[in-house]
């Protein structure tokens, strides 16, 4: 007799159960087919789907559990579940329960096993990186209109002050945007990263291991606001939390983590810096040290003049 395993909507496992024990689950509608599953044998998670027939034999229609509740099967005891949708056997038997959403939308994202959540520093070093590519992106995009504004403000009768102003606003507005946009669009990508998160070796998925949306991505950029304020604790949340979420994670349910987590090969998964983030650190401290040298030696000449 199997000893299974299973994950609800949570990520929480649960188990060991027996066969019979894991086929009321099934016939009482509490797995769904995108339900992951595991028993001994198995190298990794499964889709409910694809071990039911193990449990629900082939015996025509196969009556398991309390009540009246079965399920057909087909011959090759493959489940056949109900036509109304592929997670219609989700559905509670009870019309007074809340309905159950299906456990994941990718059947690519593994769960059971170990994951290693991105560090502060990585995390640091990859935002280097961005904000570096952001700053370019929008230079010139603000120079564009800049130009653009700048030539018709001239056009229509002159430039001033509150032409100046309206022109800072827009390039303002529009690097926002587009901001927001680079991380919305990077989240949502099939390496589920910006070119930062990428050269650093993470990625940013949703707490249950899922793929983050355009949405959502473009959102946290924003929930990263209330997390600057108060001397920027919301971000060093990071360094101290348990799965090293960031105020803006939390808000929007997303987990920075090794690029290798939730797949068939968390064992590729380290801990350690790397090479690229202590090189991107080693760079930011520098150009950081050199800033303020220059900030102090600009107030030093300037207190001078002064006097």
């Amino acid at each position: 007799m199997s000893k299974w395993y299973y994950s609800d909507y949570d990520r929480n496992r649960h188990g060991p159960i027996s066969d019979r024990d894991i086929a009321e689950l099934h016939a009482n509608g509490q797995l769904d087919p995108g339900t992951l599953v595991w028993r001994e044998g198995l190298s990794q998670w499964q889709p409910w789907r694809t071990l039911v027939g193990e449990v629900v034999q082939d015996s025509g229609r196969a009556t398991l559990g309390m009540g009246s509740a079965s399920f057909a099967t087909a011959s090759n005891a493959v489940p056949v579940f109900a036509s109304a949708g592929p997670y219609a056997v989700a559905e509670p038997r009870s019309p007074y329960a809340p309905p159950r959403a299906p456990l994941l939308r990718d059947e690519e994202v593994h769960l059971g096993d170990e994951v290693v959540y991105a560090g502060f520093w990585k995390r640091v070093a990859a935002y280097v990186i961005d904000g570096f590519i952001i700053g370019l992106l929008g230079g010139v995009v603000g120079a564009a209109i800049g130009g653009l504004m700048g030539a018709a403000f001239g056009i229509s009768g002159g430039f001033g002050s509150k032409d100046a102003i309206a022109v800072r606003l827009a390039v303002q507005l529009v690097s926002i945007i587009l901001a927001a946009c680079y991380y919305g669009w990077f989240y949502a990508s099939v390496q589920q990263a910006t070119p930062g998160k990428m050269a650093i070796g993470i990625k940013v998925v949703r707490g249950n291991g899922q793929g983050s949306s355009f949405w959502r991505g473009f959102a946290r950029y924003f929930a990263m606001i209330p997390g600057s304020l108060i001397l920027g604790i919301g971000l060093l949340m990071a360094g101290f939390t348990e799965r090293k979420q960031a105020l803006h994670d939390m808000i929007c349910d997303t987990v920075v983590v090794d690029r290798w987590a939730f797949t068939e090969h968390p064992d590729l998964q380290r801990e350690e810096l790397g090479a690229v983030a202590f090189v991107v650190l080693a760079l930011g401290g520098i150009l950081l040290f050199g800033l303020v040298v220059l900030i102090f030696v600009g107030i030093g000449r300037y207190g001078q003049a002064v006097h």
